[in-house]
């Protein structure tokens, strides 16, 4: 009668949906319903005698064997929770209701998947995350890195990168990279993942069970035993603006992505690019409001904020700082004779000439017109701005060519005036530099 009993309570809890376990004073399963292989990935006989902690994901052993030794000692848990690994690698979590029957001297626990809630939770979490990433990282490899760091906290993730796609069909740009270690350059299959990635249109996932269905290429290049890798597309509703991508090691099985991975990864990669778009709105709005729209130079807004830094610096250190002031000469005879079109670009040639002639560190502003202005810090001698003056002097000399077989060489007037001596604040330094550039001009024409 008992035996039958015992064999009706089985059956029973074979209805649940929850899994019922029974572990011994050894650690071991002597008990568990068939919602087992559901939760767990195994079959009834191949739990039935195995070490309970060793499906525990080892992160979280020491607590669930201490919470075991609280259990076993009388003190009842209702809402103990950790991570099991299942059969197919994949991790599961589970919420316990568990108890000690000292009759039977057995752990009896009722262990619900909570996977789904935890997945939901962490998505809520990382489109929080993302968003608040978004307003406060400066640039965009600041807001990858911090991307990177949200998507560690949901997938393996030692590998990852962002590539956006170039302008005018050029190459992936990859404007962040990092593997554990670091950043670092693009991994070879990188490139080929996100460029197939770019093409469908549609997430691709690099593993041993993929590998069949992959392009030749990308198998090619895998080899037979890869990393494990996911490409998810940044889809705005407009475009497909890049490719992102996520590196895991082989060889483990918990390493390996699935399906459900992969579709949570979809999830972030719609918010990243939406944060992607954002920012670079913001930037290129940002630039608008600080450049002149044709020469893409500093306006006059920028040069001046970029001066009083300079002049801060100058102080700071006590070195000294040229400024150039530079006014084409009979510049409107080129618009009146040959269409603003040609004077367009002739200014537009002029600015990429005067970038050639200074550090990279330094500033060329068009103020408007065709007035432009130079920053040169860290001067050690007034003869170091000389010698850029006159550079400048012989590049434009050289002919310029405009369309329709125009070529044109043309001159300017260069006012020079040096930090501290012509002046310690910036007007005073911007009218010295004007009016030497004036007296330069009248030379010309006398």
């Amino acid at each position: 009668m008992k035996k039958s009993f015992s064999a009706t309570i089985a059956r029973f809890t074979d209805l649940l949906m929850d899994a019922v376990c029974m572990v011994d004073v050894d650690g071991r399963f002597v008990f568990v319903s068939s919602a087992c292989e559901r939760i767990f990935g195994y079959t009834q006989q191949e739990m039935i005698g195995r070490q309970m902690i060793d499906l525990v994901l080892p992160a979280d052993r020491a607590r669930t064997l201490a919470a075991a030794r609280s259990i076993t000692e009388g003190q009842a848990n209702s809402s103990f929770e950790n991570r099991y690994v299942r059969k197919d690698g994949q991790i599961v979590h589970i919420m316990w209701s568990a108890c000690w029957s000292e009759a039977d001297q057995l752990r009896v626990a009722v262990a619900r998947d909570v996977t789904a809630i935890k997945q939901a939770e962490a998505m809520q979490v990382a489109l929080y995350a993302i968003s608040e990433a978004a307003h406060a990282s400066d640039d965009l490899p600041a807001l990858f890195e911090r991307v990177h760091q949200i998507i560690g906290a949901l997938l393996p993730a030692p590998g990852f990168g962002v590539a956006l796609r170039g302008p005018d069909g050029q190459p992936l740009q990859f404007t962040y990279h990092s593997n554990a270690d670091g950043p670092a350059p693009p991994h070879p299959l990188a490139r080929l993942l996100g460029e197939e990635v770019l093409r469908s249109g549609l997430p691709v996932r690099i593993t041993p069970s993929t590998l069949p269905y992959l392009t030749a290429q990308l198998r090619a290049a895998a080899g037979p035993a890869p990393d494990c890798w996911i490409g998810a597309p940044l889809a705005t509703t407009q475009d497909l603006i890049g490719v992102l991508l996520l590196q895991s090691s082989g060889g483990q099985s918990q390493d390996s992505y699935t399906d459900r991975d992969q579709d949570l990864l979809m999830f972030v990669s719609k918010q990243v690019a939406t944060a992607i778009q954002r920012k670079q709105l913001h930037g290129s709005l940002r630039f608008m409001a600080q450049h002149d729209e044709l020469t893409q130079l500093p306006n006059r807004r920028l040069f001046h904020d970029r001066l009083e830094m300079a002049l801060v610096r100058a102080q700071r250190h006590q070195s000294m700082l040229s400024l150039l002031f530079i006014d084409l000469n009979k510049f409107k005879e080129v618009n009146d004779s040959f269409g603003h079109a040609c004077g367009d670009l002739l200014l537009r040639k002029v600015a990429q000439r005067l970038k050639e002639c200074v550090r990279e560190a330094d500033t060329v502003a068009r103020l408007g017109g065709d007035e432009f202005v130079i920053i040169l810090e860290e001067m050690l001698v007034p003869e170091d701005a000389a010698q850029i003056r006159e550079k400048i002097h012989q590049v434009l000399l050289a002919p310029i060519l405009l369309p329709d077989g125009i070529s044109l060489a043309i001159t300017a007037s260069i006012g020079v005036a040096h930090y501290p001596e012509h002046g310690d604040d910036v007007q005073q330094l911007l009218r010295y530099a004007d009016q030497a550039m004036y007296s330069s001009k009248l030379q010309k024409v006398a």
